[in-house]
């Protein structure tokens, strides 16, 4: 059972938690993190969801991401996904989220790093993962059209790529 913790629309974090499927109390919001790992030819490493998964199933996603659990911070909650998910150990010690956005049940922080990564020392998490690879801007926006990746505004995918190209990816 996953346990979240809950923050005022200010980001200010209460006693009041929630269970992860339960219906969201309203007034009360919920920590979401995703990294985005890059490398150096500019691709974004791209993840494909089980085909059990309840939430798109078999789409292509983002490197990782995931709900912070109870006494999580985010950058702990995106470390953590990060290991669980793919097997990479990662810290972002001192490394704040390159935006945010705030969503109707909460806050989505979304970091970019820029690492070189051997796909094949990757460790996929067999519940959430099944696949993973290196994808450029384009593909990924040709996936989001051939309704293989989830369907985030393409213009969300552009700004990734703006931001990382303006040296804000943290290494």
């Amino acid at each position: 059972m996953e346990i979240w913790d809950l923050y005022t629309k200010d980001r200010i974090k209460t006693d009041e938690k929630m269970v992860k499927g339960e219906k969201s109390t309203k007034g009360f919001y919920r920590l979401v993190v995703h990294v985005c790992i890059f490398n150096s030819q500019g691709e974004m490493l791209i993840q494909q969801r089980q085909s059990f998964k309840n939430s798109w199933p078999n789409m292509w996603d983002l490197t990782v991401g995931g709900s912070a659990i109870s006494g999580d911070t985010s950058q702990l909650a995106a470390e953590r996904e990060v290991y669980e998910e793919i097997g990479y150990k990662l810290s972002l010690d001192e490394i704040r989220p390159a935006l945010t956005i705030n969503f109707q049940e909460g806050f989505d922080d979304i970091y970019l790093i820029q690492k070189d990564i051997e796909i094949s020392n990757l460790c996929l998490q067999y519940e959430e993962v099944k696949a993973v690879k290196w994808a450029s801007k384009e593909e990924i926006l040709s996936m989001i059209n051939e309704e293989t990746f989830i369907p985030y505004h393409k213009s969300l995918i552009e700004l990734l790529f703006v931001i990382k190209d303006k040296k804000d990816a943290h290494t």
